[in-house]
C-alpha cells in the first residue's frame, strides 16, 4: 500500500444518543478505488460524511476522532470546513446537479464561487476538461446551455460527478452512486470510476458486494459501526478472515 492520502484514526460518531460509527481506524492510499460494503443501516453513509464534515450541518451529530488529509487533521478547530468540501468532493446517491441551471453553469458555479479561474477561456476549458473527465462531453458538447433537467438519470449522475471533479479535489468520495441507474448507466459510471482513480483516490459505499468485487483496489466490511475487516478486493472476497465477512459475502447477514 502506497502512502495514505487518508488516515482514519479513532472516528466515533453519535447522531443524537446514538452510536453510529465506532472507533474507526482506515488509510486510503493514492489513485484506488477504496470501497466501503456492508448491510443497511451499518453505518457506511454516516462514516462517508464524516469524512469531508458533512456531519456538521446536523446539530445532534458528534465527532470524536481524527480525519487527515495528507497529515491535516481536518477536524482541528482551525482547519476552514469550506476549504475540506472542496479539497474532498462528493457524490451522492441521487443525482443533484441544479435541475434549472444549464449544463455549462452546473459545472462551472464551484469554480466561479471559489474564484479558481481568471478568464471565461480559463473556465471553458475547465467545464470542457470536467465534463471529458466525467465521460459527458461528447453527449452534451452542442447543447452546453441546456437545463440540466433534460438529462438521463445516468447523464445527471455523470455531471454531478463532473461538477465535484471541477473543484480539482485531492479525494472523490461516492455514496452509492449506482444505486438508482439501470444496468446501462451503472457500467458507465463503474467504468469511469476506475478510469478516475487513475489520478484521484475514491472512496467507494456500496450496496452490491458485486460492484466492490468489479472495482476496488480495497474493500472494507462496516457491520453496526464498526470496521470488521479490511484488505485488498480479492483476499476479502476468496479468503475473508473474519466470519462475520464471510456470512455478508454469502448473503446470511
Amino acid at each position: 500500500m502506497s502512502t495514505p492520502v487518508l488516515r482514519v484514526r479513532n472516528l466515533n460518531v453519535w447522531l443524537s444518543n446514538h452510536h453510529i460509527v465506532r472507533q474507526v481506524n482506515m488509510e486510503v492510499p493514492d489513485k484506488c478505488v477504496y470501497a466501503l460494503m456492508g448491510p443497511s443501516g451499518s453505518g457506511k453513509s454516516t462514516l462517508l460524511r464524516a469524512l469531508n464534515r458533512l456531519l456538521d450541518i446536523y446539530e445532534e451529530a458528534r465527532v470524536e476522532g481524527e480525519v487527515l488529509l495528507d497529515g491535516v487533521n481536518i477536524y482541528d478547530p482551525k482547519v476552514d470546513p469550506i476549504w475540506v468540501r472542496r479539497r474532498i468532493g462528493m457524490v451522492f446517491q441521487y443525482p443533484n446537479p441544479f435541475p434549472h441551471m444549464s449544463i455549462y453553469d452546473n459545472v462551472a458555479i464551484g469554480p466561479k464561487l471559489n474564484r479558481m479561474v481568471k478568464s471565461k477561456r480559463e473556465l471553458d476549458e475547465l467545464v470542457k476538461w470536467a465534463l471529458e473527465k466525467a465521460y459527458l462531453w461528447d453527449e452534451v458538447k452542442n447543447r452546453l446551455d441546456m437545463p440540466a433537467s433534460k438529462l438521463s438519470g445516468g447523464q445527471k449522475q455523470r455531471l454531478s460527478i463532473a461538477r465535484a471533479l471541477a473543484l480539482k479535489p485531492r479525494l472523490l468520495l461516492m455514496d452509492e452512486p449506482t444505486a438508482n441507474l439501470d444496468p446501462v448507466a451503472t457500467e458507465k459510471i463503474e467504468e469511469l470510476i476506475v478510469e478516475l482513480k487513475k489520478e484521484i483516490p475514491i472512496v467507494l459505499v456500496t450496496h452490491s458486494p458485486e460492484q466492490a468485487a468489479r472495482i476496488a483496489d480495497y474493500t472494507a466490511f462496516l457491520y453496526r459501526g464498526e470496521l470488521i475487516e479490511v484488505g485488498p478486493t480479492g483476499r476479502i472476497f476468496t479468503q475473508p478472515r473474519h466470519p462475520l465477512t464471510e456470512k455478508y459475502l454469502l448473503r446470511r447477514l
